[in-house]
């Protein structure tokens, strides 16, 4: 099996569902699906925070969408099974998540691999302080550059 990563997952900023990381998530779970996932992780901390959130299993949901990779007629099972845990929540809870989620600073442990990530790929732009921004920095999007303090 093929574990070589031929494109990068969508970003942490996209929304899905009006939810940042759900559309990274499900994309790493189809590029799991195919055997593409090379470096990525699938059910990493920020996935695992999007499934505490919602009440979703990462192994049900990589099923579903490992499915609708076999047989593209099942793509709309992954909305099927989503969308319902998501509707759970109140638009405040789901802005809280969304906010929180593209405010996550590295700390402890995840604060070295951040830093070291960051002096490999930018150097230059200390401003980034969140993992949505370094991974979007990492993956050629651009990020704004943002002033002190923010």
């Amino acid at each position: 099996m093929n574990s070589t990563t031929t494109a990068f997952p969508r970003s942490v900023h996209e929304k899905y569902l009006g939810i940042v990381q759900l559309a990274r998530t499900i994309d790493k779970a189809r590029m799991v699906a195919n055997g593409t996932i090379g470096e990525y992780l699938y059910d990493s901390p920020m996935d695992q925070a999007l499934f505490a959130e919602f009440g979703i299993d990462a192994k049900r949901l990589s099923v579903v969408v490992s499915d609708a990779v076999k047989n593209p007629s099942n793509a709309p099972a992954i909305e099927a099974y989503v969308k319902p845990l998501v509707q759970k929540k109140t638009p405040i809870e789901l802005e809280r998540f969304n906010q929180d989620t593209l405010g996550r600073r590295p700390t402890g442990e995840s604060l070295t691999s951040f830093q070291t990530l960051r002096t490999k790929i930018a150097p230059d732009r200390t401003d980034v302080t969140t993992w949505p921004d370094l991974l979007d920095l990492d993956e050629s999007r651009s990020v704004p550059k943002r002033t002190a303090g923010i």
